[in-house]
């Protein structure tokens, strides 16, 4: 018998349309907020509704993933979600509508039943814009605020040249700097969500890779570029997906699999074939970082981009934002650096100093939550074991089986030998234990982050 979950009922409306039933209003222009100038950027050819309506679909995913929370004691959701669209007839397809569940299945383990009804008015045209197409041959790179991002781009700029596009996913403007297009098209997200007037419920963010993936693919159908790169290194494509924690869903996000399946929706709904690449997939981060470093010694732009998970109300001390240091993604930074052999400033993190004897007295004194209490701790030490069992995992004969299936999925998804995935993944996660051991050796043995490790 299926697994009983919480049940929600999101309807996606026109301004001033009333909804049909009880669910939860998602009003298009109040929830779903659509910005001119973002929405130009991908005006590119002649108005081609099925982009609004994938922008559409994206920003309501968003809205259910993070309204309804999710149960402490149980992962998944369940959501009825109806949303206006120009063409239901092509958006209720077989083909759009299963490679759609599909995707969304597995990236977020909830249920989703997403039912498309006609539009009553047709969302106005925007005006084609003044950049340049990009070429068919060029190739899309989503670029975040990220490190990898960062790294990846200057990287790839070494082979591809200007016929690099990149698809802007941060919400501060498109850095400028030596590896990237001086004036892209792309360059914002088109809407913003909001909740009512409330805070995110959940924090999870599943539905993000498919936000991240969904503007890419659109980017590439309108450029007519067949290829994606995904810049992620391997612990953050892989990692979450190898170890899991809890009752968690494994996160899909950045890995092949949810991929794989996005370019089999993107095929359907825009007739559009592109490839999702991964150049980086099978190093560390902090090989990824020292390559880009090898090209661009004297670069310091990298250090200005963010890792943490944690929202600016989190991690500021004194009214300036920083980076926490101390969640999983924060230490997976810092320990990509130390193999680089480069540093940053102690500014850079609220836990200054990872030496330190104490969990609180690692942090700047000036910020207020540096107790060892609350989520932000839990956080802390949920993503130091992380990286730890990720660096024992072929050691581990209780993780073989998952293992082995990791290997299977991966040389699937690849089109490359088994033997071959499986060495190239080994290789990887033995860098990954030796960044990481070296990274918290030298952080000395009386430090906490060494004796949450070590069991001491």
């Amino acid at each position: 018998m299926p697994k009983t979950l919480p049940q929600y009922t999101v309807e996606v409306v026109e301004a001033n349309t009333p909804t049909h039933g009880h669910g939860i209003r998602c009003e298009i222009g109040r929830h779903l907020n659509f910005d001119t100038a973002g929405l130009e950027a991908y005006c590119l050819a002649d108005w081609d509704p099925r982009v609004y309506d994938a922008f559409v679909v994206a920003a309501a995913i968003q809205f259910c993933d993070h309204r309804k929370a999710r149960r402490s004691t149980d992962w998944g959701r369940d959501f009825s979600l109806r949303i206006p669209v120009h063409d239901p007839d092509h958006w209720r397809s077989s083909p759009v509508s299963a490679t759609l569940h599909d995707a969304l299945t597995l990236l977020t383990g909830d249920r989703w039943n997403i039912e498309f009804l006609s539009r009553r008015t047709s969302a106005a045209p925007c005006r084609q814009t003044h950049f340049t197409i990009p070429n068919p041959s060029s190739v899309i790179i989503p670029f975040s605020d990220g490190l990898d991002s960062y790294a990846v781009a200057g990287l790839m700029r070494q082979e591809y040249g200007h016929n690099l596009t990149p698809v802007r996913l941060g919400s501060a403007p498109l850095p400028r700097h030596t590896t990237l297009c001086p004036c892209p098209p792309f360059a914002s997200v088109p809407y913003r969500v909001s909740y009512g007037g409330q805070r995110a419920a959940e924090t999870s963010s599943r539905s993000r890779g498919f936000r991240f993936a969904l503007l890419s693919a659109i980017a590439a159908y309108l450029s007519k570029a067949r290829i994606i790169l995904v810049p992620e290194s391997g612990q953050g494509a892989l990692g979450h997906s190898l170890v899991l924690v809890g009752q968690a869903h494994p996160d899909y996000r950045n890995h092949p699999l949810f991929t794989d399946r996005m370019a089999a929706f993107v095929a359907a709904l825009f007739g559009h074939q592109v490839s999702y690449v991964y150049p980086r997939l099978l190093h560390t981060k902090g090989e990824t970082l020292t390559a880009f470093l090898d090209y661009f010694p004297d670069d310091r732009g990298w250090m200005q981009t963010r890792s943490c998970w944690q929202g600016a109300r989190h991690v500021s001390v004194l009214g300036q934002r920083r980076q926490c240091g101390i969640c999983a993604a924060c230490l997976l930074r810092r320990m990509s650096v130390h193999a680089s052999g480069r540093s940053e400033a102690p500014d850079t993190y609220i836990w200054e100093d990872l030496s330190a004897p104490t969990y609180s007295s690692g942090a700047n004194p000036a910020f207020r939550n540096r107790q060892a209490k609350g989520s932000l701790y839990q956080y802390a030490i949920a993503g130091a074991l992380h990286l730890d069992h990720l660096a024992d995992l072929p050691q581990s004969a209780v993780n073989g089986p998952a293992f082995d299936r990791q290997v299977f999925l991966l040389s699937r998804s690849l089109g490359i030998g088994g033997d071959d995935t499986r060495g190239n993944l080994e290789r990887m996660l033995r860098r990954h234990r030796e960044e990481w051991k070296s990274f918290v050796d030298s952080l000395g043995p009386w430090s906490f982050l060494t004796q949450w490790v070590t069991g001491a």
